[in-house]
């Protein structure tokens, strides 16, 4: 699935339609890319639903995005806080119940960012830290390599570093190197799924597009669900 940025309605709507087609026969992998939260109203539903995942017969992955990144430096006080503040970290503070009034600020002061870190480390369930500390960089499967933003080409997947692994674009996607397996990734947003010899993109940009989409593999077989 690609990136719900805080489209918890999108989200449910779609896991419907996973179980649905799945009809029972569940013995899969349900492979989430990463880019959980920011932008859309509800981070904190999208990891609710996630870390209250019950659908057992499916083999539930969840990969780290840059947005979760952003967050998990933001919670330790490091990292371009000012850069996730404005690319959708207050919409996912709010979904929390912190107060972002002094944070739209060009240069918000340290005092209310501090504030605003105190009152989300109090606001923020334990297992939703647990669950943002656990997310896996990659995972590969079959023919298929899963990742958030994409790889750097030339370099085995073992030694890919994490910042291309959840920041990658233009040296990705611009590729049309043979990476050994095809790559299934989020991160660049499309208006409907991209195909390519080499990689696959799902990412239809849910959080303004209202279309949120997923890569069903069967086999030899490629299809797409989309709410």
């Amino acid at each position: 699935m690609g990136d719900v940025h805080g489209r918890a309605d999108l989200l449910e709507k779609l896991l419907g339609l996973i179980f649905s087609d799945a009809a029972g026969n569940m013995d899969n992998s349900l492979i989430f890319l990463g880019d959980y939260i920011d932008r859309g109203p509800d981070s904190r539903r999208v990891v609710d639903v996630l870390t209250q995942f019950v659908a057992t017969d499916f083999n539930l992955i969840t990969l780290k995005g840059n947005h979760e990144e952003m967050l998990l430096q933001f919670l330790e006080g490091e990292g371009p806080m000012m850069t996730w503040l404005r690319n959708g970290g207050r919409e996912t503070l709010k979904s929390y119940g912190v107060d972002v009034a002094d944070l739209y600020q060009t240069s918000a002061t340290d005092e209310a960012m501090e504030a605003a870190r105190r009152t989300l480390r109090k606001a923020m369930p334990g297992s939703h830290v647990e669950f943002l500390a656990a997310l896996e960089l990659t995972y590969q499967e079959g023919d298929y390599l899963f990742v958030h933003a994409g790889i750097r080409p030339g370099i085995p997947v073992s030694e890919q570093k994490e910042e291309d692994l959840i920041w990658i674009r233009k040296d990705f996607i611009n590729s049309d190197a043979d990476f050994g397996k095809i790559v299934v990734h989020g991160h660049s947003i499309s208006a409907r799924p991209v195909v390519s010899k080499n990689k696959i993109g799902i990412d239809t940009g849910a959080w303004r597009s209202d279309v949120l989409s997923a890569l069903v593999l069967e086999g030899v077989e490629r299809r797409f669900l989309s709410t």
